[in-house]
C-alpha cells in the first residue's frame, strides 16, 4: 500500500538547513502531488525584570515581527517554490517544537520534513534539538534531513552537469 501524502509541513527558521529542507520538500510535494505548509515560529524573548516576580515573556515587538516574518516567508516561498506546488504560510509565536507539533495536528498533515542542525556535544545537551522533540511528539511521520543529504541532488544541480 502506497502512503497517501497530501499535506507536508515544513518548519522554516531561515537557516541554510531549513532552506535545504524546503528544496527537498518541494520535490517531495511534486512527486506526491501534495501541498506544502510552511511554518515559522517567533520565540518570545524572556526578560527577568526582577527576581521576586520570576520571568516574564514579552512578545517581541508583536506586529512588526509578524510583518517582517511574513515578508521573509513570502520572499523565500516565491524564490524556492514553483507555481505548480500549492503552498500556505503560517506564522506562530511560542516554543518552536510545541508550535510545530500543534500546527501538524491542527492542519492534519501527513508528513513533517524538518532539518536537523547537527548540533553535537555540549551544544546538544544545553539546547536539545527542536527536530528531536518534533520526532518524539509529532502526530505523523517525520522526515529529518541533515546536511548534506546523502544521495540527494536538486534538479538544478543535475542540469549543470
Amino acid at each position: 500500500m502506497e502512503p497517501e501524502i497530501k499535506k507536508i509541513l515544513v518548519p522554516i527558521d531561515f537557516s541554510d538547513y531549513s532552506k535545504s529542507s524546503l528544496k527537498y520538500a518541494v520535490n517531495f510535494a511534486r512527486n506526491f502531488n501534495a501541498s506544502l505548509i510552511l511554518v515559522y515560529v517567533i520565540e518570545p524573548v524572556i526578560y527577568p525584570p526582577d527576581f521576586s516576580m520570576g520571568q516574564i515573556a514579552i512578545p517581541t515587538a508583536g506586529l512588526e515581527m509578524d510583518k517582517r516574518a511574513k515578508e521573509e516567508l513570502d520572499k523565500l516561498a516565491q524564490k524556492e517554490i514553483s507555481s505548480d506546488v500549492n503552498v500556505r504560510k503560517i506564522i506562530k509565536t511560542g516554543k518552536p517544537f510545541v508550535e510545530i507539533i500543534e500546527t501538524a495536528s491542527e492542519e492534519n498533515v501527513d508528513l513533517i520534513i524538518i532539518a536537523t542542525h547537527g548540533h553535537t556535544g555540549v551544544e546538544q545537551i544545553l539546547f536539545g534539538s527542536t527536530a528531536e522533540k518534533v520526532v518524539r511528539k509529532a502526530p505523523c511521520p517525520v522526515l529529518t534531513l541533515r546536511e548534506p543529504a546523502k544521495g540527494f541532488r536538486f534538479k538544478e544541480e543535475m542540469k549543470k552537469e
